[in-house]
């Protein structure tokens, strides 16, 4: 047997072990439970981020609406740079940019290029809107030859106006309007009184094809304006079923008397009326690429004498003229869809101007009232010069210089077609009529072409 002593090392060394091993248990021990709260409080603050991800919705910027997509909290970050930080990208897109992807910007830059290219002769017979008559020299025009297409190449004039004696078949009328248009270096203007009712020079002839249109009265009586959009479809159909691109029309009257000789070419009496309607006119002409013409400012409603006569003179104030006859021009002008042209009457308004000047000889009229006071930007034209409230008071020149001098950028039916021209051009080389003002007047005249694609 072995003596007690020997065994004390051995059972040092396993006390060693058992008490080495306890160190490390309890070391386990207390590390064990410090993690295990961790990991806890990691789970938790994620169910936390989930449960509240509606709540941060309504204090996004992010213009979007609808409910976020999945994962969409990371909009939310805190290094997403504030809106001033992104500021210096803004000039991408510039506002200046918008106006020349606007159609009058477009065709005011097409104008300008055709001005820049443009004679002096040229520029001054895109201020003429004449007969074919007055163009070839012949009684009644119903064809377009040799002899057209000569006299458009000495007589470039901007527009064409045709009657019912001109307009004899579709098939006839079609050929001496395309014919015509095929001769003009320059595009043209090609139009008609085309009102409806008892003015219609292609509805009231079975012959052309057309379709004849009401009087504008009886659209008044209805107060429709889906029927008056039909109405001007209808117009529009007529014109360009045979080449016209333009409409002298709508009538604006408001007619204020009973003898008012503008009778039932006039919506109504109404103002507003007047203005609804003829507005819709408007819209539904151009809808079709027609030109159309506001008539007769500053109003034809109350005069008693037709002008084709003699001189009417209207003793209204520019007070009363504001309260009734203005309305229509007014309203439609500052439209969305603003009227391209306007043609200015020969009735004298003694207590606006001062005298007895026919309106459109009138600056006080064209440019103070039309162009500046209702801001009318397009092309203002005179009604006929053949009238005898015009001939019997001025020569063709002087009623041309005159009419141009007061503002308007076209002449209607100079009753003597060179002389008129002759006269500006002497206006202007003596600076009776400024170089600017002519450019003025032409770059209006191919801007309106230019809007309604006749100058491609």
């Amino acid at each position: 047997m072995d003596h007690p002593r020997s065994k004390l090392p051995a059972i040092l060394a396993v006390l060693f072990c058992i008490v080495l091993l306890a160190g490390v248990g309890f070391l386990l021990w207390k590390t064990l439970p410090e993690k295990q709260p961790k990991q806890v409080e990691s789970l938790e603050t994620d169910r936390v981020f989930a449960s509240d991800q509606p709540a941060v919705e309504p204090d996004r910027e992010d213009p979007y609406e609808g409910e976020l997509p999945e994962g969409a909290q990371a909009a939310e970050q805190p290094d997403v740079p504030a809106p001033d930080e992104t500021a210096p990208d803004a000039p991408e897109t510039p506002a200046s940019e918008e106006p020349s992807s606007a159609p009058e910007s477009d065709a005011a830059k097409k104008a300008q290029t055709v001005l820049a290219s443009m004679t002096q002769d040229e520029k001054l017979w895109q201020l003429f809107f004449v007969t074919p008559e007055a163009l070839t020299n012949v009684n009644t025009a119903t064809v377009a030859g040799e002899t057209t297409k000569n006299a458009l190449q000495t007589y470039p004039v901007g527009g064409i106006i045709y009657f019912a004696k001109n307009l004899e078949t579709r098939e006839q009328a079609a050929a001496m309007l395309a014919n015509t248009q095929s001769y003009s270096k320059i595009p043209l203007f090609l139009g008609t009184d085309e009102e409806g009712g008892t003015v219609s020079r292609i509805g009231a002839n079975e012959a052309l094809g057309g379709t004849k249109v009401a009087d504008m009265r009886s659209y008044g009586q209805s107060a429709d304006p889906a029927k008056v959009y039909d109405a001007g479809q209808t117009l529009a159909a007529n014109l360009t079923g045979l080449g016209f691109n333009m409409d002298f029309a709508p009538d604006c009257d408001v007619v204020t008397g009973a003898d008012s000789v503008i009778g039932s070419r006039s919506f109504s009496s109404d103002p507003e009326l007047c203005a609804s309607l003829a507005g819709v006119i408007v819209k539904s002409l151009r809808a079709s690429g027609v030109v159309s013409c506001l008539k007769h400012f500053p109003g034809y409603g109350s005069a008693t004498v037709d002008d084709h006569n003699g001189t009417s003179i209207i003793e209204k104030s520019l007070e009363e003229l504001q309260a009734a006859d203005l309305v229509p021009f007014q309203s439609i002008i500052s439209s969305e869809d603003s009227v391209p042209f306007v043609m200015v009457t020969h009735l004298s308004y003694p207590n606006v101007i001062g005298d007895d000047t026919p309106a459109d000889l009138s600056s006080v009229i064209v440019t103070d009232l039309l162009r500046e006071k209702l801001g009318f930007q397009n092309v203002i034209i005179t009604d006929s010069h053949a009238m005898a409230s015009i001939t019997e008071r001025y020569s063709a020149g002087e009623a041309a210089v005159k009419a141009l001098a007061a503002g308007c950028d076209m002449i209607l039916m100079p009753d003597d077609l060179q002389a008129a021209f002759d006269a500006v051009k002497s206006a202007v080389a003596d600076g009776t009529l400024t170089q600017t003002r002519i450019d003025e007047s032409v770059l209006r005249i191919l801007t309106v072409k230019a809007e309604f694609g006749i100058l491609q």
